[in-house]
């Protein structure tokens, strides 16, 4: 086994995740995952967790989506087994990173919505979700398999304690502030954040954080007016999107445009009230991560972007009791800020161009 694959599954358990003695743990298997999961199974077995691990394939859904008929119900019998578990590993690492394609959008939207209860049972364990680097993601991001091993384990693999501290800055900025205004060639956006906490993702549920890789400071902005283009292609619902214009007034996407995918982002903005609103604002910081590769979890951390989600709002970014903005969808799409571009936080500018005022 590729030592790589070793070290991952300890970062894993150990610094994402948080494993203890007696957890019950949920692993969830991607069809070529296998290897990792063996890794985290071992991992698991030294600290004396109890493990239980399940496959999780997008061909399997869609045989299953395409021929189901008639409503779905809340699958009472997978949100019985989230509520015994203290931590859920997601490994992901299919063999088709479009397997769902042809399923209906109002087939999917009816699907999520009914799993909406075991997402949030999921959220209410020590949720860690990450990928293992396949060849069907290495095609994904058009590169050779070998290159993208060494892109994804230089972006997992690497100091996050030490990187936790450099992002506690951008955190702390947020905190302290009232309002974000970004701004570039096709973007002039301005959000509230005051009274919302924001989360230092370094890749641990310690921090709230729940992705590995991470490498962003998010926080759930409200009262959204402007414009703003995400460049940054991406892959929705198995369609290609590019080029995103959303306008918006009085915290509400009014108008949306888009080069390619239109019809995508149409579907995901009519999901429910709350999916015309924003849920995030994230700051991508992992330098490591310096191109795209058309995996959000990678591309939404990549340095010299931020990236924005329609849908639901984060609990950790809210005041105790306050809901913030509630929706069955969290989609994220990314504008490069690398060039002609500011972010402000209460008029004072803290990354130009890319680079932040402490760099």
């Amino acid at each position: 086994m590729d030592e790589r694959v070793r070290e991952h599954a300890e970062v894993l358990v150990d610094w994402s995740a948080r494993v203890e003695a007696g957890d019950d743990v949920v692993v969830s298997v991607g069809p070529d995952a296998h290897e990792l999961a063996v890794a985290v199974a071992e991992e698991l077995g030294e600290r004396g967790a109890n493990l239980l691990a399940t496959y999780s394939s997008d061909e399997i859904t869609r045989a299953y989506l395409r021929a189901h008929e008639g409503e779905f119900d809340e699958a009472a019998h997978e949100k019985a087994l989230l509520e015994e578990a203290d931590v859920y590993l997601s490994l992901g690492g299919g063999r088709n990173t479009s397997a769902t394609a042809d399923v209906s959008s109002e087939t999917r939207r009816n699907h999520r919505e009914a799993r909406r209860e075991i997402r949030e049972q999921r959220y209410d364990t020590r949720w860690v979700s990450t990928y293992h680097p396949t060849r069907s993601l290495a095609q994904q991001a058009e590169m050779a398999y070998e290159e993208y091993q060494e892109f994804a384990y230089d972006a997992i693999l690497r100091d996050w304690e030490s990187f936790a501290e450099e992002m506690a800055r951008m955190k702390d900025l947020l905190d302290e502030g009232s309002e974000v205004r970004l701004v570039s060639e096709d973007t002039d956006l301005t959000m509230r954040i005051d009274d919302r906490t924001a989360v230092n993702s370094a890749a641990s549920v310690a921090y709230d954080s729940h992705n590995l890789p991470s490498g962003e400071v998010f926080t759930a902005p409200y009262a959204t007016e402007g414009e703003v283009t995400f460049d940054v292609p991406m892959t929705l619902r198995g369609e290609t999107v590019r080029n995103v214009r959303l306008e918006f007034e009085d915290g509400d996407v009014v108008d949306y445009e888009a080069e390619q995918g239109e019809s995508v982002v149409g579907d995901i903005l009519d999901t429910d009230e709350g999916a015309s609103r924003l849920g995030e604002l994230g700051i991508g910081m992992n330098r490591a991560i310096d191109r795209y590769t058309d995996n959000i979890m990678f591309d939404e951390k990549m340095g010299d972007t931020v990236h924005l989600a329609v849908g639901r709002a984060y609990d950790a970014c809210l005041p105790d009791g306050e809901s913030g903005n509630d929706s069955a969808v969290h989609v994220d799409m990314i504008t490069d800020v690398s060039e002609d571009s500011r972010l402000e936080i209460d008029g004072e500018v803290v990354q130009r161009d890319g680079e932040f005022r402490w760099e």
